[in-house]
């Protein structure tokens, strides 16, 4: 049986009608050619070729053998055809989710990776509220979504991205602008913008206060991180926020502080547990893990995808 190698070196020699036309169309040494030939007139046991004045003409076995040849032929070149697509994405989609908080800077980062390395692929983005990623995954809207927070589902599967840190923020010229970190007791003495509590991004916010049992009044409530951080911005109060919506310096008008107490929290992609997900999408997670580990300074949750 003929290899597809010895297809093509057969197929090359023909059409060129001679080796080393073979040998530039197939770039490859001639003596290669030779010996590929030989080789498949050995396996055959048949003369493929007879030499007439520098050329190889085919024989009568060979004539018969090269429509079947040809066909052979075009569905390799098919083949690699469709690999080629494949590896550039073309005629594939990508569909992806995230909560506002990871959405704002770190998935157009992994995003722009996901592009250089699937040029043609056709790739689509929602911003979603937590609550409804389990809607967008069982309905089979999209195939994974960034979130800020875990829960027990049958059907999903959570793992983890990155290991972030609130911040307090404030606006410049604000009394805490100078300082180099602040206790959770002095962020709650000041107006507060936040999030709903009862929001799950929300009470990850709120838990700084919580956990040490401190009153605290939310003056202004919004419903994303990016928003709050504009209201900051224009000297409405001061805001808990995380590290990744701060990320991309899009409020130069605040300052980020530490604060000095625990301050981390744990983000996860989800997926639905009966589906696999696509190679873009595996490329997808693996870029936005690597961008929100090294906004949060390396400490992440490594994670197998």
């Amino acid at each position: 049986m003929l290899t597809l190698r010895q297809i093509e070196v057969i197929r090359a020699v023909m059409v060129t009608g001679t080796i080393g036309g073979a040998s530039r169309l197939l770039n490859v040494s001639s003596p290669g050619i030779s010996r590929v030939v030989k080789h498949a007139e050995s396996v055959l046991r048949m003369k493929l070729f007879s030499r007439r004045q520098g050329r190889y003409v085919p024989t009568h076995a060979a004539r018969d053998l090269f429509n079947q040849i040809n066909a052979v032929y075009d569905r390799v070149e098919d083949l690699h055809h469709v690999i080629k697509n494949l590896e550039r994405g073309a005629g594939s989609a990508l569909k992806i989710a995230s909560v506002p908080s990871i959405a704002n800077v770190m998935v157009p980062r992994a995003i722009a990776c996901t592009r250089r390395k699937f040029p043609d692929l056709l790739m689509e983005v929602d911003i979603l509220k937590i609550e409804e990623a389990i809607d967008y995954l069982l309905l089979g809207k999209g195939e994974a979504v960034a979130v800020s927070h875990q829960y027990d589902h049958p059907m999903l599967s959570f793992e983890p991205l990155a290991e972030g840190r609130l911040l307090c923020v404030v606006p410049e010229g604000h009394e805490l602008c100078g300082r180099a970190e602040v206790t959770p007791a002095e962020i709650a003495r000041h107006k507060l913008i936040g999030i709903d509590p009862a929001d799950p991004y929300g009470g990850i916010m709120a838990g700084i206060f919580v956990k040490h049992a401190l009153d605290y009044e939310v003056t202004i409530r919004a419903r994303f991180g990016s928003m709050v951080c504009a209201l900051v911005t224009n000297g409405l109060g001061v805001a808990v926020v995380d590290e990744f919506t701060l990320a991309g310096g899009n409020f130069p008008g605040l300052k980020g502080i530490p604060i000095a107490a625990p301050a981390r929290f744990q983000t996860y992609v989800a997926f639905r547990r009966d589906a696999p997900l696509s190679s873009y999408c595996e490329y997808f997670v693996r870029s936005l893990r690597a961008h929100m580990q090294s906004a949060s300074g390396g400490a992440a949750s490594g994670g197998k995808k």
